[in-house]
């Protein structure tokens, strides 16, 4: 469960052992949507009048598309999360962009749209389908993974041909 009572959390602290999956609603088009659920484990407690503090560990897979080739790559998030939430109106918080404002007039407090932020924070900007991916010919587009390509590389920018004729002066 990742939607808790408020009242609730000023009794006692609660345990949140969930999951989050790829297509709940609260992912927005164009999200890098992980691959499986993630694992969200941690505690949501009261920090004092509306306030509340969750720490925790978010933690799943996702699939981008490879840097050099384009192809299907993996990543994997694992990380430690500290969140804030305060209702709106706290003094102080409002302008703070770590704290989430709780709309005042619900009376449950949502992790998702925090654990959806937390997410896109730390999937990593790219990845690759292998550490030895050839990735693209520059020319043609030809995927280097699967062969060669047969385009008309071997023509050299001749903007190089000085330290061409450099390297081959040493060796």
């Amino acid at each position: 469960m990742l939607s808790f009572d408020i009242r609730s959390l000023t009794e006692h602290a609660a345990a949140v052992d969930d999951t989050l999956s790829a297509d709940d609603p609260v992912w927005a088009e164009g999200d890098p949507v992980p691959s499986e659920p993630i694992q969200v484990k941690g505690r949501l407690s009261a920090a004092g009048p509306g306030r509340f503090y969750w720490h925790g560990t978010i933690e799943g897979n996702v699939e981008l598309p490879c840097r050099r080739c384009l192809g299907d790559a993996s990543g994997h998030v694992s990380e430690e999360a500290h969140l804030i939430f305060a209702e709106a109106g706290t003094e102080g918080l409002e302008d703070d962009p770590d704290v989430f404002l709780l709309d005042e007039r619900h009376a449950e407090l949502d992790l998702r749209p925090a654990l959806r932020e937390q997410w896109l924070l730390h999937v990593p900007g790219y990845a690759l389908c292998r550490d030895d991916c050839r990735g693209l010919c520059p020319s043609c587009g030809t995927e280097l993974n699967v062969g060669p390509c047969d385009c008309a590389s071997s023509a050299a920018d001749p903007r190089w041909e000085s330290l061409r004729k450099l390297k081959g002066g040493r060796g």
